[in-house]
This record gives C-alpha cells, structure tokens and sequence, in this order.
C-alpha cells in the first residue's frame, strides 16, 4: 500500500527520516542541534505526519528515533513556540502540541527504539515513553526540570511510570534540573536496556531494528500490541487526568519566565 503522502522528505522542518527498504528500518531524527532538538510546534506537526505514513510503508517494519549533533537527544517542547500556544481559560482542559508526536499516540504499532545520545529532558519523555525500548550512550543522561521552573510534570512522568520504579521516576521528577540519571543508572533500573560507548546508540539501535525487522511483521505487531495492553487502561486513566494538573499546578507564564531567568547552573549526576 502507498503512504498518502511522504513526510519526512527534504526540507521538511526539523525532522528528516532515513529508510533502508534493504533491511526495513527506518530512522527518524530530530534534526535542530544547534536549539538541542528542541521540538517547534511544525516538528510537532511533522512529527505525528511521520508516525501516521509509516501505518502504509510496508516495507518498513521497525524504526530508530534518535536526535542529531550528540549534545542532545531532544530538550522538550522549543520555549519561544510554547509561548504562542494558547491555552483555554477551563483548568478542566489544555492545549499540548506534544500529545500526538509519539508514535502510539499515532495509532502506529510497528517497533520503535529510540537511540539517545546527550540530554534527554522534559518534553522528551513524550517520545521516550512511547519507544519500545531506549538504547543510549554512555554519556547521556535524563533529567526533568519542570518543577524548577513552576510547572506540573504530569505527562512526562505519567509516560516514565510505565517504565521506571516509581522512586526513581519520582526522585527525576521531583529533584528538577538539580540531578541528572546517568545512562549507567538509567540501565540499572530498567529505563535503558543497552549502554554503548558515546556516540555508538545509532548503531546498535539499528542493528536491533535490523533484527526485529527480519522477523514476519504480523507476529512482531502483534507482540508490539501485547505489550502494549498489559498498561494501556492504566496509562490512558492517568493520562486523562494530567490536563487538569497541569492547568491548576503551573504557575502564570510570566513568572515561569522569572523562573529561566534565575535558573542554577549546578547539577548532580548519579
């Protein structure tokens, strides 16, 4: 079947997508590094066209997310586009341009592996808590600031819930940027399933990608959607919840703004 359209092609806007009919891998990278690959709502955007293509490119049966320049993974959502999304007056409801950039969010069920060099923080973990599973580099690490700066932490750590032990993803949430987990930690507690030397997650991603792509892809979907069940109707009460959170618990933009104004350069990494 063909894709209605091909998102992901030159030009597009911070995301570029490589794919290898050979081995039926592609790889979607985040492609801002001099911004950290921070997401712009037209990533945003690009992000969820990607997802929802590859629901019709049978010849690609498993994909590597990983973010370009090796200083960051992805840094959330980009702090000069979240100013222009405008939010209802309702604390029963918001606006997230990150709620569909994930690929489950995009009703996708092939296999995701996110290959994650540098920092991965905030905003990431909308990514992250949809991979499959995380191979990272020995240097990278992942840390969530937003209690730092007056905001809620509710979609991020409702995501790393499902995948972390609740201290640890607490300690995260609640240290802000003062702690960083450090890929070693993050294997020892399950959030990473491999660790490479730096700058080696992009291939051994694709090398498991090569792997699950070589096997019949009904079976491997299937497995995907398993697993996938076994959390769901925990996962989509919580997420049901976290708007209202996050309307009544963050702080006004304005003193958030004070906030990244005042901000430490100190960090711990364990």
């Amino acid at each position: 079947m063909t894709p209605p359209d091909t998102p992901g092609a030159p030009g597009a806007p911070g995301v570029t997508v490589e794919r290898d009919k050979e081995t039926g891998v592609a790889v979607v990278t985040l492609d801002r590094p001099e911004r950290l690959n921070a997401i712009t709502l037209a990533m945003a955007r690009e992000l969820a066209a990607v997802w929802r293509g590859f629901r019709y490119e049978d010849d690609i049966r498993a994909i590597v997310l990983t973010g370009a320049g090796g200083r960051a993974f992805c840094t959330g959502i980009d702090r000069d586009d979240a100013g222009r999304v405008p939010q209802p007056a309702s604390p029963y409801t918001i606006d997230d341009p990150l709620l569909t950039i994930g690929p489950k969010a995009n009703d996708l069920w092939k296999p995701v592996i996110a290959a994650v060099e540098g920092m991965a923080c905030g905003g990431a973990f909308y990514l992250l808590g949809e991979a499959e599973f995380l191979i990272a580099g020995e240097t990278a690490s992942f840390f969530d600031p937003h209690t730092t700066y007056g905001m809620v932490s509710a979609f991020e750590t409702i995501h790393m819930a499902q995948r972390m032990p609740f201290g640890e993803i607490a300690r995260m949430a609640l240290m802000g940027s003062a702690e960083r987990v450090s890929a070693r930690r993050a294997y020892e507690t399950g959030l990473v399933s491999e660790v490479t030397e730096p700058g080696g997650a992009l291939a051994a991603a694709r090398e498991a990608a090569a792997v699950i792509a070589s096997c019949p892809t009904e079976a491997v979907q299937g497995t995907v959607r398993a697993l996938w069940t076994a959390k769901e109707a925990v996962r989509s009460q919580a997420l049901a919840q976290a708007p209202h959170l996050v309307a009544l618990g963050n702080l006004p933009a304005d003193r958030q703004a004070e906030l990244f104004t005042r901000r430490a350069t100190g960090y711990r990494t364990r």
